[in-house]
């Protein structure tokens, strides 16, 4: 007979399907002989799992001839929503790992399992219930954070296992915390340590860290089991992994189908069985919200009703606040204003009209100072060597390492260059919030001077990062995820959380049927009720005055914009260049020191 395991995860979903024999009247057959996997599929489904797995179905039953019955279950975390929809028994996807042990592996002690956003240890003690243990509400030592780290490094993450091969020092990272981890991360990039040391680094890390949080002083004996994709794919990874837990190579068991057991496991605990036509079909009408039993408490107003409505607010905004600009003309003089922030580097170039003749963005990759020689570089090719820079003023993160290194005529705070830029562009200004890469800024202001300002602490939740992060691990660029979000008709609500507890937000809207676009609307709202709730801790909308402009490469997502106008019930405008405004206040600051 045959058996169909489905484990969707919150990143991918496998398939396993089974061809199990009955053993001889009489006679005593090995498990191992009578169970043969005949097919296996593993896709990451990108927030989309119901498509993606009537794609799989079809393609993993395409071999099942006749008129069959299938025994079939699912297990994962975002496949119990979806066996409860479709009708088909959820197993608990330790308790499959687990079986696949017992029925086939009878001489393993430990079995660990890594998968996209969790990790799981199992002992195995003769005569007694297995000993099973997951982790927490954390990403550190999961394949996320695997990915992060591939993305910061600027790779892909079948790169980092040849990466961490050529690797010859190791340094400490923290990866308990995918937030705590980018920090380390960052730091070595910027201290030019090569990317193999720090491929290899992150694969000790995450191998460390699944052993500490885990085991929690419960030794660990041979045999070793490994499962779980990034074993699969990353042997580095499958040589830290015995590293950390002391033992030998001989010890290790990596299973043929390391990344599908548990779905096999799945497959083996089935004990539902379906017509084949009715198995072909399970996923049929279950990407969407039609037949969703939750409560609308957790749907938001959408931001727009449609695309005509999007673009005709998108024009208005774009019309209202006036931005003067011109070509390289001549020698100059000209005025120079840099942002050195945690991820890019923005560099503006204002004539003595005040008007922008020329502007660069780029992301630092961990070097503040490599990033902006190269921006000066770019400049100098396309206005020549003999372009006059009269003044020249630093702001941001690397304002004090720029304005030395390269030395610049002046320095200035961040909110103060985004109060110049914003009061520039709009003199009555009441309230300007910016939003960069990591950081946030809220600058409230009272009869043209500034009154009060706030910023975020340790928590990257409300920044721009946020939404990369997300949209980069459902396989979607920024720019897409934003336009999307605009004309969700469904927005999910994800609450105020921090971006690593946010996964498990995330795998619920999921199994509740919540569709991409719905997702990502919800990351808007979510970023800005963080912002005014969590950091700002508003008690009244009227702190902000009636007249708010955002900033920041954050607001260039236009669902965010609204998301803000929705929530408080205010107009809110944006200059052409959210992303490049720190920047432009520091050249403004430049021209007006000089002509001072």
């Amino acid at each position: 007979m045959y058996r169909l395991g489905i484990d969707i995860g919150s990143t991918t979903i496998k398939c396993a399907l089974l061809e199990v024999q009955s053993a001889p009247s009489g006679l005593s057959k090995d498990t191992k002989e009578r169970i043969k996997v005949v097919r296996s599929l593993y896709r990451r489904h990108n927030a989309a799992p119901a498509q993606v797995g009537a794609e799989m179905l079809k393609e993993i039953l395409g071999q099942v001839q006749g008129d069959k019955e299938i025994a079939v279950a699912i297990t994962g975390s975002v496949g119990m929503g979806y066996a409860a929809r479709i009708d088909v028994p959820f197993r608990q996807e330790v308790l499959a790992a687990a079986e696949v042990v017992k029925q086939l592996y009878s001489d393993v002690h430990t079995l660990v399992d890594i998968g996209g956003e969790d990790s799981k240890m199992i002992f195995f003690e003769p005569g007694r219930v297995p000993d099973m243990r997951m982790n927490g509400n954390c990403a550190g030592g999961t394949g996320a954070f695997i990915d992060q780290t591939a993305t910061l490094l600027g790779v892909e993450t079948s790169e980092l296992n040849e990466l961490a091969a050529q690797a010859e020092h190791i340094y400490p990272i923290a990866s308990r915390c995918g937030v705590f981890s980018k920090t380390d991360i960052q730091n070595l990039i910027s201290r030019s340590v090569c990317k193999a040391d720090i491929a290899a680094s992150m694969l000790n890390a995450v191998a460390m860290q699944v052993v500490s949080a885990l085991a929690r002083g419960t030794e660990v004996l041979p045999k070793v089991f490994l499962c779980g994709g990034p074993f699969a794919y990353i042997s580095e990874l499958r040589k830290h992994m015995r590293n950390a837990m002391g033992v030998r190579e001989e010890d290790i068991i990596v299973p043929e189908h390391t990344q599908f057991i548990p779905a096999i496991g799945t497959a083996l605990l089935a004990d539902k069985e379906l017509p084949l036509a009715q198995v072909r079909t399970l996923f049929k009408n279950t990407d969407r919200f039609a037949d969703r039993t939750q409560s609308t408490d957790s749907i938001l107003p959408p931001l727009f009703k449609n695309e005509a409505d999007y673009e005709a607010w998108r024009t208005k905004k774009l019309s209202a606040i006036s931005l003067h600009r011109s070509e390289i003309s001549g020698n100059g003089p000209y005025f120079l204003g840099v942002d050195s922030g945690s991820t890019t580097t923005k560099l503006v170039l204002l004539n003595e009209c005040k008007e922008l003749v020329y502007s660069d963005y780029r992301y630092n990759r961990g070097n503040s100072f490599n990033a902006f020689h190269e921006a000066l570089q770019q400049l100098r090719e396309r206005a020549g060597r003999d372009l006059h820079i009269a003044a020249s003023c630093s702001t941001g993160y690397g304002e004090n390492l720029l304005k030395t290194a390269f030395s610049l005529d002046h320095g200035i705070v961040e909110t103060m260059a985004h109060f110049i830029a914003a009061r520039d562009m709009m003199p009555e200004v009441s309230f300007v919030l910016d939003i960069g890469g990591q950081d946030m800024k809220a600058i409230f202001v009272e009869n043209g001077s500034i009154r009060r300002i706030e910023i975020n602490e340790a928590c990257s939740s409300g920044c721009g990062s946020f939404i990369m992060t997300f949209a980069t691990q459902l396989g979607y660029d920024v720019s897409e995820f934003a336009h999307m979000a605009a004309l969700a008709q469904h927005p999910y609500d994800l609450g105020t959380r921090c971006t690593v507890f946010m996964n498990s937000k995330v795998k619920q809207a999921m199994r509740e049927g919540a569709g991409i676009a719905d997702i990502a609307a919800g990351f808007s709202y979510s970023v800005i009720k963080n912002c005014l709730y969590k950091v700002l801790k508003l008690q009244s909308f009227d702190e902000l005055g009636g007249h708010i402009m955002v900033q920041g490469g954050t607001f260039r997502n236009h669902s965010v914009v609204r998301a803000l106008e929705v929530l408080s019930g205010r107009d809110v405008q944006f200059s052409p260049i959210p992303e490049l405004m720190g920047a432009y206040g520091a050249a403004l600051y430049a021209l007006r020191a000089l002509k001072s």
